[in-house]
């Protein structure tokens, strides 16, 4: 589907959330954002997403990250939903702002609709989630289909995995996991690397003879 995809700036828009309106822009600056939407208020997969994505909110807080929920029902709606999610995540609060879309158009304009998903009032929004860098610029999406909820985890490990090479010239390889090894990236010599990377890596010895897989710890 096109539209707003990873290098894109997200729009500027002015949005109604149940905590009031807000600037994407002034939200996300300075830090990273999760945005995610959902197909409905008091669906049952959306409730549980709600839930654990509060519940892992002290984790994404402690990266410099914060949460921005949005559905397409009402901010009235939103607030009764919230009373369900709660209790259905005991010790979970829903402290982050949910976004108000009742005609869905801000769902187009961030290309959160699910084509095959309708109701009387049209296409509803796809189970998508965005993060978006501090540039304002996102980083990563998915896109699930109604039927399949997120995995926090996941969530959590890329933001970890973005996060690091942000800040490193490393990528993260393949079922990697916080506290793994990473690989520097094919752009930076040996000679950078041992500079940049005091605390030393591993070439992996492979049959090309090809120094280009290199292990370090950050």
């Amino acid at each position: 589907m096109p539209g707003l995809t990873i290098g894109d700036t997200i729009p500027d828009l002015q949005v109604e959330t149940n905590q009031g309106k807000i600037k994407l822009h002034q939200f996300c600056a300075d830090g990273w954002t999760i945005l995610f939407s959902h197909p409905g208020d008091f669906t049952p997969v959306c409730t549980t997403e709600l839930g654990k994505m509060a519940q892992y909110a002290k984790e994404f807080y402690q990266r410099g990250v914060k949460l921005l929920g949005l559905s397409c029902d009402d901010v009235q709606s939103h607030n009764e939903w919230i009373k369900d999610i709660e209790a259905y995540t005991p010790g979970a609060k829903v402290n982050y702002p949910i976004i108000a879309d009742p005609k869905r158009e801000i769902i187009k304009q961030l290309n959160m609709v699910d084509p095959d998903e309708k109701d009387s009032t049209g296409n509803l929004p796809s189970r998508a989630l965005h993060i978006v860098g501090p540039d304002l610029k996102i980083k990563l999406s998915f896109l699930y289909p109604a039927t399949t909820g997120r995995n926090m985890d996941e969530v959590l490990r890329v933001i970890e995995s973005l996060q690091k090479a942000s800040k490193f010239k490393v990528a993260t390889p393949a079922n990697w996991k916080p506290g793994d090894p990473v690989v520097i990236t094919p752009d930076v010599t040996n000679e950078q690397a041992k500079e940049m990377f005091p605390q030393g890596f591993e070439s992996v010895k492979l049959p090309s003879k090809k120094e280009y897989l290199r292990l370090t710890k950050v």
